[in-house]
């Protein structure tokens, strides 16, 4: 563990030893236990991975395991990946991976909450498909949605019937729909803008390719799955359709790297894509999240040009000093530096011949954006927890020091599942 970053991965965890410090700020946000975004499960999963790598000590995990949990564990239909049962579940879950047996009891709750919950969301997905309504992006996406939930169900119930439904249900939302002034698109459109709201921009909604509230997320859950033999009836067609959707809208900035539109109306429909301004290469929108789902599409249908070529432009992008410095000086996991390090550091390890090892040799330098020499891991980590973002998974302290843990060292313990930024746990001849 050569790099700084590895450091501060440690001395962030050490910041947030004591939960009972951030307790403190949560009166009026208890909510904040459970989510995923900006609260505990996030730091649980940094102290898992520590404890794991024998850096810290397990009993940091217990506390903040008893603190996230101490109330109700919150289900239905408003929890999702980044808040309630979904969320606490992956970080118990990773606990379980590492000490196999921990919070058995609590994971079966959990389980079975998340699935009956999943199948009541389908039903309703089904239905509102049947009466020919337009979905919404809390219906699909990784964020809110059911690509979410089903990343969870895929991790701890890889051969339960819920996480099928998820799929099928998936591989239907690739079907055509008519939006309201007859326009033909996938039914992924949404009517209203990419808030979820209604939005005078967007006067006949938008189709989103991201992978927090796009078709990207859904992409990779179908790969994923698909790579652990967990396939139903339509499933590669849906991944083929995906795919090709998104290689479609894939355009150039002026300097000629490729981008992929955050999202595109209908009234572009048919059309040429055009060139697109200088924009984050993130994770959660831009050109790091799209390949990574790519990048997992292309090893499930076998297509070793198809996963050169995304390993390449993603190198682009990560290499071309315009577009990197969009992120401005984000570290987060969902659209910061800490992100696309993780994401380089993946697709670069999964890359024998180049672009794989310029990849690696990228994440240190992503890196390098986030912990230097020039300042202790101790004043990097306390200067993290003072932004606004706080502690949390996505867009907080936890989140970077785990993705610089993972690149800095080259090891997970899978935390990263759930977010759809990893290979899958199991390998399909690995399946009982």
């Amino acid at each position: 563990m050569t790099h700084p970053a590895g450091q501060l991965a440690i001395a962030v965890a050490d910041e947030l030893a004591d939960p009972n410090h951030m307790i403190r700020d949560l009166p009026e946000q208890p909510w904040l236990r459970q989510s995923l975004w900006h609260g505990m499960p996030g730091v649980i999963m940094l102290h898992t991975e520590l404890a794991a790598a024998e850096q810290r000590p397990w009993h940091r995990v217990r506390t903040w395991v008893d603190a996230a949990c101490g109330n109700q564990i919150t289900t239905g239909p408003h929890t999702n990946l980044t808040h309630g049962a979904p969320a606490i579940g992956h970080a118990l879950a990773g606990v379980a991976e590492v000490k196999p047996g921990a919070y058995e009891r609590a994971l079966l709750t959990i389980d079975t909450a998340v699935s009956a919950d999943a199948r009541r969301r389908v039903d309703a997905a089904h239905a509102r498909m049947d009466a020919g309504q337009p979905a919404t992006l809390a219906e699909f996406d990784v964020i809110r949605g059911l690509a979410g939930i089903g990343t969870y169900l895929l991790r701890r119930e890889p051969d339960g019937t819920a996480v099928r439904a998820v799929l099928e249900y998936l591989v239907r939302l690739t079907d055509t729909v008519t939006t309201t002034r007859c326009t033909v698109v996938p039914g992924w459109w949404t009517p209203t803008g990419p808030s979820g709201r209604a939005d005078n921009r967007y006067p006949e909604g938008h189709l989103n390719s991201g992978v927090a509230h796009g078709i990207a997320g859904p992409l990779a859950l179908l790969a994923y799955a698909a790579r652990v033999g967990v396939l139903v009836d339509g499933q590669r067609a849906a991944i083929t359709a995906i795919t090709n959707w998104l290689n479609s809208w894939r355009t150039t900035t002026a300097a000629g790297v490729p981008v992929w539109p955050y999202w595109i109306t209908p009234a572009e429909v048919g059309t040429p894509a055009r060139s697109r301004p200088e924009q984050r290469p993130s994770w959660c929108y831009g050109s790091a999240g799209v390949v990574s789902a790519l990048h997992a599409a292309a090893l499930v249908v076998a297509d070793p040009e198809a996963a050169a070529d995304a390993a390449t432009v993603l190198l682009q992008a990560l290499t071309d000093a315009d577009h990197l410095n969009a992120t401005g000086d984000d570290t987060s996991l969902c659209h910061g530096y800490a992100g696309l390090a993780l994401v380089a550091l993946r697709i670069g390890t999964a890359t024998a011949s180049e672009p794989g090892p310029q990849l690696l040799a990228v994440a240190d330098a992503l890196l390098d954006r986030i912990a230097t020499h020039d300042a202790s891991p101790a004043d990097t980590a306390a200067a993290l927890l003072r932004r606004p973002s706080g502690p949390g998974l996505l867009e907080g302290a936890a989140g970077t020091a785990l993705c610089c843990w993972a690149a800095a060292t080259g090891t997970a313990t899978g935390w990263d599942r759930s977010v759809l930024t990893s290979n899958p746990q199991r390998k399909a001849d690995e399946r009982s």
